[in-house]
């Protein structure tokens, strides 16, 4: 389904039934992607796994790359960031419980980035589409590490629906730039929102075509799901080759023209519960 989605000229009118996931969403997200990670037969063990890796990158990998004072500051920097998954990026927000500027965040964040463990998800412009934000969005760049840096197990997570909801969207486009890789085409991966809150959580566009994409951990989709998409898709004409809900759901229903939702599940690989 993600190729379709990627490939945007094909169509989806066909009929696939896939389970829904439920509860196990959550712990497919904590359990995140990272091999080593996944090679430990317990969730108390990935998280371990997890914690371990950030504490060598500290430790080790930022002494080869920058010169860094409080060393001590990354952690707590990481911890707050893997919480802001998912959100728009603002430093004044990263920077509020250190005794540190807004420059120098920055700095730290740039580390972060070089170290793969944070990116940047920029904001998609359009001529035709006034009072947009032009602010970037932030990843995790596994679900697995930003659940070990919270705190949080697969309880937890499906529990508190709005962090489910963050940790999933990241998840939906970490699983997306991987199929990227494999397309022929370049493709870039952009968000949108407006200053009046209508967003779509992924833009990705292939030369002159768009696809977006918005994500749901609900189980149901309703037409008011697709207010960003369908925004998008006016503003953007025959350039608009899909627009997609993701969902917890069974079925691929249309919503429009060239609007589907699609089960989350088609992106997700199977796995035994190390629970």
């Amino acid at each position: 389904m993600a190729e379709t989605i990627l490939s945007f000229g094909r169509e989806l009118s066909f009929i696939w039934t896939n389970p829904r996931l439920g509860d196990s969403l959550a712990e497919l997200l904590c359990r995140g992607g990272y091999p080593a990670a996944i090679a430990r037969d317990t969730a108390r063990r990935q998280r371990a796994w997890y914690r371990d890796y950030i504490s060598t990158l500290i430790q080790q990998d930022v002494q080869e790359i920058a010169r860094i004072h409080n060393l001590d500051i990354l952690p707590k920097l990481i911890t707050l960031a893997a919480g802001q998954t998912a959100r728009l990026f603002v430093a004044s927000d990263l920077a509020a419980p250190f005794a540190i500027s807004r420059p120098t965040i920055r700095e730290y964040l740039a580390l972060l980035e070089q170290l793969f463990l944070i990116e940047q998800l920029q904001p998609w412009h359009n001529n035709r589409l006034s009072r947009l934000i032009k602010t970037p969005k932030m990843h995790l760049a596994d679900t697995g590490l930003a659940c070990a840096l919270l705190g949080v197990n697969s309880q937890a997570l499906w529990q508190d629906k709005a962090l489910l909801g963050q940790v999933l969207e990241t998840f939906v486009y970490q699983e997306l730039r991987k199929y990227a890789d494999w397309h022929e085409e370049n493709l870039a991966f952009y968000h949108f929102r407006n200053k009046d809150k209508v967003e779509v959580d992924i833009v990705i566009e292939q030369g002159r075509q768009l696809a977006g994409i918005e994500i749901k951990a609900a189980a149901t989709v309703t037409q008011s799901d697709f207010k960003g998409l369908n925004k998008l898709k006016d503003a953007c004409g025959k350039q608009f080759a899909a627009g997609v809900v993701f969902y917890d759901g069974e079925n691929i229903p249309p919503f429009g023209e060239r609007l589907f939702a699609v089960p989350v599940s088609m992106l997700t690989p199977k796995f035994e519960s190390s629970n």
